[in-house]
């Protein structure tokens, strides 16, 4: 008996628990039947798989059949049957003609895509729960939306949409002053759910600007009131401002104070209803800023007050104002600098106030001139020269020179104790305004002025 069929059999059970190093009395019982199933069996390679051959003789070329190839290939190597790598393995393609049958998808399934045969799918946007209403109710779609070709129920945007954009067109607005505009705007967004919030932003826009802005702000309610925004509208949106007070009090420490002249502003425009500062009184007792607006209404000739609440136009008091004008016209005569001039004017952001700029002109020129008034360098004449610069850069309209003169023109009497030539001076300077075609003078025709023109 050979060494090794000494050993003895190592099986799972014994596996790491027999101590043999010598390998003593273990059978080869594995060893012994594959040699003796492999020797009755030999195996043989057929001549034509993994064939090499040398396509001329003496050639180092070989024709090289690859396994797993076609055999009607030429040569190039197929791999369709490969693994496609590490990268690969296992790997679901579900675009390939295999699995064609199992994309296709229940109707219930949100990835189901109706056929072409099928009738085509329409979807209906909607942005609250009240356009879900309707639509199912059944009522007419309240817009239509163009670049989708779908009807729309409910407001076109959502509320984040809409602030930002009423915001961008009160903005515009502030740059513009026209109140048309936003109007139009407005009209054009369709959200009428959200009109409560176009008061919010644009008070709110208001305070964080100039007391002309707030002004504006002021006239623009006026203006959309009561289309688009209904007597309900305008209340819900105060409503919602005034709950909204303590966060705008945080960035703007005066904000109440503000926010009560708006309300008292609102009611003189007939843009809120009395009725609604009894309402929030009795609903929020205690409210300081509707305390402030009745106080506001409560006055002396209320009404006129109010409607200059936030100044004449920039907000500043009128004296002030006046004394502002005064200073730069009086720095202008000294220095003859039309541009600095302008750029004060424009400073003063009171368009509607330019009337009293040029009054105040022609009485300082008259007074500065006095006997003097025919030399060359006249004040008169510089002071016409500067309402002309103004005039044509757009600063100052026709319509307030001639108001200006006119004004000018009512208080000669009083003029006229300081200075006896004040009405040749005063004639004098429209006839110069006249001939720079900034003041047509009374009985003029307009026959006359177009000779002039030409």
């Amino acid at each position: 008996m050979t060494e090794f069929q000494k050993r003895s059999e190592v099986t799972i059970s014994t596996m790491g628990k027999v101590h043999n190093p010598s390998g003593q009395g273990v059978a080869a019982f594995t060893a012994s039947k594959m040699s003796v199933e492999h020797s009755s069996q030999p195996h043989v390679k057929p001549a034509d798989v993994h064939a090499t051959r040398n396509l001329e003789e003496g050639s180092a070329r070989r024709n090289i059949t690859r396994k797993k190839t076609d055999a009607k290939d030429t040569g190039r190597y197929d791999s369709r049957n490969k693994k496609q790598g590490g990268a690969g393995k296992g790997r679901w393609d579900p675009m390939s003609e295999a699995y064609e049958g199992d994309l296709k998808l229940d109707k219930d399934d949100p990835m189901y895509v109706p056929e072409e045969d099928d009738e085509p799918t329409s979807y209906v946007f909607s942005s609250s729960e009240a356009g879900n209403e309707s639509r199912h109710s059944g009522a007419a779609p309240d817009a239509y939306d163009a670049a989708n070709d779908k009807a729309v129920y409910g407001p076109m945007l959502t509320l984040s949409e809409f602030k930002i954009r009423v915001s961008d067109a009160v903005r515009e607005y502030f740059d513009s002053s026209d109140a048309d505009e936003v109007v139009r705007c407005i009209h054009e967004m369709k959200c009428n759910e959200y009109h409560p919030e176009v008061v919010k932003r644009a008070v709110s826009l208001g305070l964080d600007e100039g007391p002309r802005e707030r002004e504006l702000v002021s006239r623009l309610l006026a203006c959309l009131h009561p289309v688009p925004l209904t007597d309900e509208e305008m209340g819900m949106g105060f409503e919602v401002l005034l709950d909204s007070i303590d966060d705008l009090v945080i960035d703007i420490p005066d904000a109440k104070s503000m926010v009560g002249c708006f309300l008292a502003r609102a009611v003189v425009d007939e843009v809120l209803a009395p009725a609604f500062l009894s309402d929030r009184n009795n609903s929020h007792p205690g409210d300081c800023v509707v305390e402030k607006a009745v106080s506001l209404l409560s006055r002396e000739h209320c009404t006129a007050r109010l409607e200059k609440v936030w100044g004449p136009g920039d907000g500043r008091p009128v004296a002030e104002l006046k004394d502002a004008i005064d200073q730069l016209l009086k720095e202008y005569l000294m220095s003859r600098e039309l541009d600095e001039a302008a750029s004060c004017v424009r400073e003063l952001k009171a368009p509607h106030f330019h009337h009293e700029l040029v009054k105040r002109g022609i009485k300082i020129a008259i007074e500065e001139d006095g006997h003097n008034h025919t030399s060359e360098s006249s004040s008169l004449d510089a002071m016409a020269a500067l309402f002309k610069f103004l005039v044509d850069n757009s600063i100052v309209s026709e319509y307030q020179v001639g108001k200006g003169a006119s004004r000018l023109r009512r208080a000669l009497p009083d003029l006229t104790l300081d200075v006896p030539a004040a009405p040749q001076m005063v004639d004098e300077f429209e006839q110069m305004a006249s001939e720079r075609g900034i003041l047509r003078v009374a009985g003029e025709t307009e026959e006359q002025e177009e000779k002039k023109a030409e």
